[in-house]
This record gives C-alpha cells, structure tokens and sequence, in this order.
C-alpha cells in the first residue's frame, strides 16, 4: 500500500474531546501509503484527544483553522469520532459549511463512530446508507438515512464505519476510494 496516495492531500477535522484511536489510525495508514494529512480544526493551537471519552489522551497541534480551508484544498476528508468531538464541531458554523461542501464536492469522506453526527448538521445524509456508533443511529435515521449495522458502509463518496475495532476496514476502504478518484490539481 507504500506511495499509492502520493501528493495527495487529506483534512482530518477534529476538535477537543477526539476519539485518539480514530485520529491516530487512520492518519498513520494515510500517512504510509503516501497522503499527507492535515489537522484542521476550530481554533488554533492544540486539541485534546480522550481515551474512551473518559481519559485523557494526548494533545495534538492544529495544522490549520477550519475557517481558513477550502474544500477545494483537500483531496478527502475524515471524521473522527469521540463523543464530545463532533458535538463541537456541530456549533462550528466554518466546520459545517466545509463539511457539506466536501460531501457535496463528490470527493472521499470517511466518518468514523460518532463522526457522523457532524453529518447530519450539515444536512448530507438524506437518502445516503450509512453506519456508525449504535447511540446515534436514530439521528442519523430522523435526518433521512438509511442505517446499517455493517462493520464498513460505503455510499458513493461516504465511508462510514462504526466503532474503534473497525478501524482495519474503514481505514482500507478509505484509502481504497481515495486512490481511485482523480486527484486535486496543485499549482
């Protein structure tokens, strides 16, 4: 899997309270087949990942502010989850915006546990097949997906996965739709 995402360029959007494991992965498996990955988050500075939602985790320092990126800029996105995570980027309106016009851009977005909920308040899931943590699945339902209980769901541009003990499918799913769509044009 070594250089096969080379040149290309993926946000990873989190803010306090990020699941570690869901941040740590995916970025490492980016990472080794050649992406280079960006934190982007709403404030600059540093975000504190948890363990479990409960214990802290490390922190990790924001390559750059939400407000400040385009959709344009990126060649995916990925959600991580956490509980409290996508429950701030939810008040972010920046973060919201830059999702919607990611998901609406047809490029890869990967979403992971609670990540989808950032996905519903950009109002993206209607009529999309998804999976994700068990507790938010009826959002994801009221907001006019249909939801699946699949280690790994992908729709179109979306890969959506449920839990940390996903992470091997999600991860090569992910890197799987991402080497097979065109890359951004850099200048």
């Amino acid at each position: 899997m070594t250089g096969e995402l080379s040149g290309r360029r993926v946000a990873i959007l989190a803010a306090d309270g990020v699941e570690q494991v869901e941040l740590d992965r995916p970025r490492a498996e980016l990472e080794e087949a050649g992406a280079r990955a960006e934190l982007l988050s709403t404030h600059r500075g540093e975000i504190q990942a948890m363990n479990h939602d409960i214990d802290k985790g490390d922190r990790f320092t924001v390559d750059r502010q939400v407000a400040e990126a385009a959709a344009d800029d990126y060649d995916a996105l990925i959600l991580p989850g956490g509980t409290i995570n996508p429950d701030n980027l939810r008040r972010d309106t920046d973060a919201v915006a830059f999702v919607r016009d990611f998901v609406n851009s047809g490029k890869p977005v990967g979403a992971i546990c609670h990540g989808p909920w950032t996905l519903v308040e950009a109002d993206v899931v209607r009529g999309r097949r998804l999976t994700s943590f068990f507790s938010i699945r009826t959002d994801l339902r009221n907001a006019g997906a249909e939801v699946l209980d699949e280690e790994v769901v992908v729709d179109r541009n979306l890969v959506t996965s449920r839990q940390p003990r996903d992470l091997p499918a999600f991860n090569a799913k992910l890197v799987e739709l991402i080497a097979a769509t065109e890359p951004v044009a850099r200048t």
